[in-house]
């Protein structure tokens, strides 16, 4: 089993840069691949990025690719999303998740959730 804890959320205006990260317990992260999804009010959960178990590939949605980027430290037992000129459209509760199917954007396909960290771009 996997206990996820993000942090490193906040607010920022249009255009400004934050890095989320997310704690894994237990021995096994590395055997994990890892994705970030989030969800805005009123909507469905949404793909962002995710990586593979050693962090040898990478997805984005289309949404944010050039902008955000998915990596892993297995050493520290962490995954970052680096996010950078930030849009109102990024804020959303951002959840990491863990998983044994490789690369998914597929919410469900994730066993274990971190509870989110909130991020805000202002205009």
């Amino acid at each position: 089993q996997v206990q996820l804890v993000e942090s490193g959320g906040g607010s920022v205006q249009t255009g400004g840069s934050l890095r989320l990260s997310c704690a894994a317990s237990g021995r096994t992260f590395s055997s994990y691949s890892m994705g970030w999804v989030r969800q805005a009010p009123g909507k469905e959960r949404e793909f962002v990025a995710a990586i593979t178990c050693i962090g040898s590939s990478t997805s984005g949605a289309d949404s944010v690719k050039g902008r955000f980027t998915i990596s892993r430290d297995n050493a520290k037992n962490t995954v970052y999303l680096k996010m950078h000129s930030m849009k109102p459209e990024d804020t959303a509760i951002y959840y990491c998740a863990a998983g044994r199917n490789g690369i998914t954007r597929y919410a469900a396909a994730y066993a274990y959730w971190g509870q989110g960290t909130q991020v805000t771009v202002s205009s």
